[in-house]
């Protein structure tokens, strides 16, 4: 349902912006009907594992099971089925677990998981999450929100505001705040060419004013489009779940190695060397054509099959 709505509506933008004659727009409808039949809904909701972990890689245990005057660090997750981590079939590959495990072990401290993360949010959604985290704000945030942002109908300097305030809300709370930005939708395979181009377009534009917003309100933002895709290009069996459109246990994985330095540097605790960083625009945009170039060539090929 979640990829449906993100087809239709990438769809109807680059009918809106890109001048898409009716021949081009009729044949990216078509795409779009059959990438949805693939995906198809989520079979079951994220799994949850919330609870303190700890150094040794075990967890969640009991809060009373913690030595006396021992604090767990609070670590909460937001956002949408990415953070929630759906997708995975084991609690220990839930992304939330795999970060709390890797900070508890960094720390060499407990750590508190609360996952706040629903399957479908939005930029426009965000808030709520916010306010329940707000009633007892934890040390650290992280939040991967974006590709569901197209099913929002929103302009995407709109989507990126509305995730800077969020973060700025929680900044202002004294909560360090990492947010994993838009991720590539041109890395899913069941979206067929040319609209899988446009997608692509779309997330990293969005990813792009996201960064950019986050950054400006105190967050860390860290670029998934730009330091995953590649991984994901070059091996879609293993890094997607069987739905071709989530991540897999291993997909998850590869995410959490690049959030998990920044956010130990963003709470003052990263020891580990040079922090990820992305490639250059140029670099990362090696090979992707702007969506209105994709629309002129599609409709000049149209034009000339129809003579």
């Amino acid at each position: 349902m979640i990829a449906a709505k993100a087809l239709r509506l990438a769809l109807l933008a680059a009918g809106t912006a890109g001048g898409l004659s009716g021949a081009a727009y009729g044949l990216l409808s078509g795409q779009s009907k059959y990438a949805r039949r693939v995906i198809g809904p989520p079979a079951n909701d994220p799994l949850r594992a919330d609870g303190i972990h700890l150094p040794d890689g075990t967890g969640p245990v009991p809060r009373q099971e913690l030595p006396d005057g021992v604090e767990p660090l609070e670590f909460a997750v937001l956002g949408d089925s990415a953070a929630a981590g759906l997708g995975v079939d084991f609690p220990s590959e839930l992304p939330g677990v795999r970060l709390a495990r890797g900070l508890a072990e960094e720390l060499d401290r407990p750590v508190a998981l609360t996952t706040r993360a629903i399957v479908g949010t939005t930029s426009q959604e965000l808030g709520a999450q916010v306010d329940a985290v707000l009633v007892r704000p934890p040390r650290l945030v992280l939040i991967i929100v974006g590709a569901n942002d197209v099913t929002s109908k929103l302009p995407v300097s709109t989507c990126a505001q509305l995730l800077g305030d969020a973060v700025r809300r929680l900044v202002e709370a004294d909560v360090a705040v990492v947010v994993g930005t838009c991720p590539d939708l041109g890395a899913i395979r069941p979206i067929p060419q040319p609209l899988r181009s446009i997608a692509r377009h779309w997330s990293l534009a969005l990813g792009r004013a996201q960064r950019r917003a986050v950054e400006a309100a105190g967050g860390h933002a860290v670029p998934l489009a730009d330091l995953l895709s590649p991984e994901f290009l070059a091996r879609p069996t293993e890094f997607f779940s069987p739905d071709r459109y989530h991540p897999s246990a291993a997909g998850y994985e590869a995410a959490t190695k690049v959030l998990l330095p920044v956010m130990c540097a963003a709470i003052g605790a990263w020891e580990g060397g040079p922090l990820p960083t992305a490639p250059t625009r140029s670099e990362a945009a090696e090979a992707r054509r702007p969506t209105s170039r994709i629309v002129a060539r599609l409709n000049r090929h149209l034009h000339r099959r129809s003579r």
